[in-house]
């Protein structure tokens, strides 16, 4: 039986009188893929900031393994250091190069050598296929040579889990698909990732789990094909409609 290494319960997320996250409870198990997708505004976002504490839950908890996130009195950077988190765009540092990027958390979070951190820096690079790359600054790559910077990033601190913001939306169309062949690969790694993203075709490829949210709750979670082919909801169905 799959171990959940990602247990949401009954989170609930306020900003003020908005609910933007409503009673929300999703699990993602060791080394399965879970895409998050919805409209614009749905809590998607909201509640994948909530896993590693960006966002703090105004009710319910979240656990990674056997550490409670939402404890007050936990040790948040330690669960952050086994949480990697992609964003929407990119947050690399324009005054690093991509090795020192990747190699900079080791360093000061992890204590690692320079030595040993830049030489882990290079086989990531190599991995998102930037083997070429190493020197290069922020403003000298691509939208999609930076979100595999990093990603590469992320990996350094060797986490339990993934994390991936609508990784590929602030891409041009045709650097989208060196971004989730990475991702890909990381799936068939077998590393668990949590998605919130729009692109099916990763969905279809990799996902073990789709999970429909709107108006800050999930409403519908099954296999992609169930989501895509038979959706159960006909708030799901009148989704899929605009975007399939």
């Amino acid at each position: 039986m799959a171990i959940d290494r990602i247990r949401i319960e009954n989170v609930t997320k306020r900003f003020g009188t908005i609910e933007a996250v409503k009673n929300a409870s999703l699990t993602v198990a060791r080394g399965e893929v879970v895409l998050v997708i919805g409209p614009s505004g749905s809590g998607k976002s909201t509640l994948l900031r909530c896993v590693n504490r960006l966002e703090t839950a105004t009710k319910g908890d979240i656990y990674i393994d056997e550490d409670r996130v939402t404890d007050p009195h936990g040790n948040i950077r330690q669960i952050r250091e086994e949480v990697g988190m992609v964003f929407q765009n990119f947050n690399l540092f324009p005054h690093l190069t991509a090795l020192e990027n990747i190699s900079l958390a080791p360093r000061k979070v992890k204590r690692s050598n320079k030595v040993t951190s830049a030489k882990r820096a290079r086989e990531l690079l190599q991995r998102v296929g930037l083997g070429d790359k190493e020197d290069a600054y922020p403003n000298q790559l691509s939208g999609g040579q930076q979100q595999r910077v990093a990603i590469a990033r992320a990996l350094a601190m060797d986490p339990k889990v993934m994390l991936f913001d609508e990784p590929t939306s602030a891409l041009d169309p045709e650097m989208i698909k060196e971004v989730l062949d990475v991702m890909l690969q990381l799936a068939k790694d077998g590393m668990t990732m949590l998605v919130v993203s729009h692109e099916m075709g990763f969905a279809r490829a990799a996902a073990d789990k789709v999970v429909f949210m709107d108006n800050g709750e999930v409403i519908e979670v099954g296999t992609p094909n169930q989501v895509f082919d038979t959706p159960a909801e006909e708030r799901t169905r009148r989704f899929l409609d605009h975007i399939l």
